[in-house]
């Protein structure tokens, strides 16, 4: 059964704001402000992305204005006196490429707590940018768009259970119909969450009813 077709180059952000290494503190505050976003990814060259400079870079400066830093804290306060993003950014960058599932994705944002995450091709030259708010557009979807694809996708496979439909509520995938073989039951669960958009599913399968 197929998982789902969705890559992160369905949902970035394909025109990206970026900046240099000489980019200065305060331009570097201005256009976080005017783009509304958290972050921005670091170029040099022809476009290769060797950092990131984020709201978390930038806040040393007040927050070590007037108190000096804790023990602990030496290699945060060092970012207080710098003046541009060569300085400011957090590199290596925390990257993803185009081809990767929203899942993947998901799990770099988590594992390594940003917001907002670069796309790079295999040879690091910037893409675009995926934020957490692109990996939920997914969700976005319509009942019937997702119902129409787990029918097509899954149901309507040659190897999947005759006599089965689904129907989508907000979002929750619920297949109905008989079913013989028990251990399917996992297997189909497996495949419905796996469509974009899905929120959870549930099972009622007659004499086989079951709660996903």
């Amino acid at each position: 059964m197929p998982a789902s077709r969705y890559t992160v180059s369905d949902v970035m952000t394909h025109t990206a704001i970026a900046i240099g290494r000489d980019a200065p503190y305060k331009e570097i505050v201005a256009l976080l402000d005017q783009w509304k976003v958290s972050a921005l990814p670091v170029l040099e060259g022809e476009g290769r992305v060797v950092g990131v400079v984020s709201e978390a870079d930038l806040l040393p400066k007040e927050e070590f204005r007037l108190d000096g830093p804790r023990p602990g804290e030496f290699d945060e306060a060092a970012k207080a006196g710098a003046l541009r993003a060569g300085e400011l950014m957090s590199s290596p960058a925390v990257t993803v490429h185009p081809d990767a599932t929203l899942a993947e994705a998901a799990r770099i944002m988590a594992t390594r707590k940003v917001k907002r995450l670069p796309v790079v091709n295999e040879i690091g030259m910037l893409e675009g940018v995926v934020s957490r708010s692109d990996l939920l557009k997914v969700f976005l979807r319509t009942d019937g768009e997702i119902e129409e694809e787990i029918r097509r996708s899954i149901l309507g496979e040659s190897a999947a259970p005759a006599g089965l439909d689904v129907s989508v509520l907000e979002g929750v995938a619920t297949l109905r119909g008989a079913l013989v073989e028990r251990s399917l039951v996992p297997l189909l669960a497996r495949a419905v969450r796996a469509v974009e958009g899905v929120v959870d599913v549930r099972m009622d399968l007659g004499a086989h009813e079951d709660a996903v």
